[in-house]
């Protein structure tokens, strides 16, 4: 059987980034702490554990004074840079650059949708990580839309600003895009609208999709790696399985079932941007 493994998954830059930093600090001190999951991969996760990395959630943080603490590539709300300045925690920030530029967009039009009566809308996992960043830039004011379902929390009748969570889908966000300004025409009486979509997904994500899809199509079994907690993997699972009905979602090689490559001749093992190439690889190693 042949098996292919598609170059272009893994750690997206953001994530590379985040994970080099942590193992360099390991290599130096043999400890560090790292607010929330450093990626959203278990495995991952546990492998820096050995080295010395300790996952810590708010409240722990709060409490901590003269470390050493890594700021993961989802980013981080205001408020986490004041508790560290207090505390005299030296922050290890390695933030997206994507991440941190939406932030900062955020932040700007905020204040001037503050002056105009306007609202920031961010389409993306209300629980999500970067979200709670992006939302902090508002003073946590924002509206978080998860699907065009939920629109209906926004007043059409004032200014919208719309964002998006980095890793979402562009289709998605089109869609909810084009839905927020058909209800605003609706109740503005057909007057202009000061309605404003920043693009704000990124392109190194964005792109994986078409050529997953191609990908997909290319082999008789997908098999896609991920972590059940990654909404980038739970996205680009679905244009897998869209793309070639007999894609399977594992995390792990115990979850490979042999009764799904009988009658096959290629396998094609691809992942998330939260999934380490190394698993990937050790993934085609059951072939």
């Amino acid at each position: 059987m042949k098996v292919t493994i598609d170059t272009g998954s893994g750690f997206c830059f953001g994530v590379v980034n985040a994970i080099k930093a942590a193992d360099e600090e390991l290599e130096k001190s043999g400890h560090l702490y790292c607010l929330g999951d450093i990626v959203h991969n278990t495995i991952e996760v546990a492998r820096l554990k050995t080295k010395g990395l300790e996952i810590i959630d708010y409240d722990k943080f709060k409490n901590l004074k003269n470390c050493k603490v890594l700021i993961r590539a989802h980013g981080e709300p205001p408020v986490t840079y004041e508790i560290a300045k207090k505390n005299n925690i030296e922050l290890i920030d390695t933030s997206c650059v994507v991440v941190k530029k939406l932030q900062n967009k955020i932040k700007d039009n905020f204040e001037k949708m503050q002056i105009a009566g306007g609202q920031i809308v961010i389409y993306g996992k209300k629980d999500h990580p970067e979200v709670i960043g992006l939302a902090g830039q508002t003073e946590y004011k924002a509206i978080i839309v998860e699907s065009s379902e939920n629109i209906d929390k926004i007043d059409f009748t004032k200014p919208v600003r719309l964002y998006a969570q980095t890793t979402k889908s562009v289709m998605e966000f089109k869609k909810i895009s084009s839905n927020i300004q058909n209800r605003m025409k609706s109740a503005n009486d057909g007057k202009q609208i000061d309605f404003i979509t920043v693009d704000s997904i990124c392109g190194q994500v964005a792109n994986r999709a078409p050529k997953l899809k191609e990908f997909s199509q290319n082999n008789d079994v997908i098999i896609f790696v991920s972590d059940k907690k990654s909404s980038n993997g739970e996205f680009l699972y679905k244009v897998c399985k869209e793309a070639n009905p007999n894609s399977f979602f594992v995390s792990e090689v115990a979850d490979i079932k042999k009764e799904w490559f009988k009658g096959f001749n290629t396998v094609g093992i691809c992942g998330a941007t939260s999934t380490p190439f190394w698993l990937m690889e050790e993934i085609s190693k059951c072939f």
